[in-house]
């Protein structure tokens, strides 16, 4: 079911958010020279990573919680309409390759389907009924974490999908680039990034996208270091499924070993090329088979296996 608010109601809203301010000091961008335009706008975004570091404690705090329930079994999944669902989509795509997490482990929901990720889908954004059946498809549980993502915060479809997750007990996270937005009211931890008006009015794909995409990124990956898919700043469990990535597999082992070629090669062939596995048989000296058992007692956290391999 699509939202019939009246038209004078909607851009009374918009009128009133930070993120589609009108600034009267760039009216004539169009006038200025190539150069001078892209200088205003490197500066503008130069203010992006200042507005998400006000927002560090909670961002940690949603990290923290989140990592907590993808320990016990739960997925991450992410909600949003247009540039904030693709990002979403775009986040969890990069998963299974960089941590070799399942494809059904970290999910990307964008109102609209798959569709809305190349064309607009009319009035997907406003359906509160679509998020929630997007949600009910996946089979929803009270271990997942659902994070709506909307610049405004405004948007129905995020803030359905949150209201719908906390209703079957899941965690919820509100992600917005307006000060005290519904969707962060909504959501058990918000996370508000206020970046200010857009160098283009209203153009939310730009500032407030660069900083949802900055959130995303620490919310994926600080998760993924809190559940062992590295090792320090190495990504032990990224998946060699490219000439590119078989090579980083390979630097990676020599990183985390500093064992010759030959002893590389070997290692990962005794584990099928399971880079974690690997380096446990060369800095533990144990076989394939005991590195595999060892790393499954540990929860597939390298530091604690290696730490059992030397008791």
């Amino acid at each position: 079911m699509t939202s019939t608010s009246d038209p004078r109601d909607l851009q009374a809203q918009l009128e009133s958010l930070t993120t589609e301010a009108f600034r009267p000091e760039l009216a004539d961008i169009d006038r200025l020279p190539t150069l001078d335009i892209a200088r205003l706008m490197n500066s503008e975004d130069t203010t992006v990573p200042a507005a998400v570091a006000l927002r560090l404690p909670e961002i940690a705090a949603a990290i923290d919680a989140v990592a907590e329930r993808m320990a016990g079994g739960g997925r991450l999944i992410y909600a949003g309409a247009g540039t904030a669902g693709r990002l979403g989509v775009l986040d969890a795509s990069e998963c299974p390759p960089t941590f070799n997490t399942g494809p059904e482990q970290v999910v990307g929901l964008i109102a609209g389907g798959p569709e809305a990720m190349v064309t607009s889908v009319e009035g997907a954004e406003d359906s509160a009924e679509l998020a929630r059946a997007d949600l009910d498809a996946l089979a929803l549980t009270g271990v997942d974490t659902v994070v709506g993502i909307s610049a405004s915060g405004r948007t129905p479809y995020a803030i359905g999908a949150v209201e719908h997750a906390r209703e079957q007990g899941a965690l919820t996270i509100g992600l917005a680039c307006n000060a005290d937005s519904a969707l962060a009211a909504a959501a058990e931890h918000g996370i508000e990034i206020v970046v200010g008006p857009e160098l283009l009015t209203g153009s939310t794909r730009l500032k407030a996208g660069t900083a949802q995409k900055l959130v995303l990124n620490m919310l994926s990956t600080i998760t993924m270091i809190r559940l062992g898919k590295t090792y320090g700043n190495l990504m032990v469990d990224v998946r060699a499924s490219n000439d590119k990535l078989r090579a980083r597999s390979r630097r990676i082992v020599a990183l985390a070993t500093g064992a010759p070629d030959d002893e590389i090669e070997q290692a990962l062939a005794a584990t099928d090329g399971e880079v974690k596995n690997a380096i446990l048989t060369l800095l533990a000296d144990v076989d394939g088979p005991t590195a595999a058992r060892l790393l499954e007692a540990s929860g597939g956290h390298l530091r604690a296996a290696l730490a059992t391999a030397q008791d």
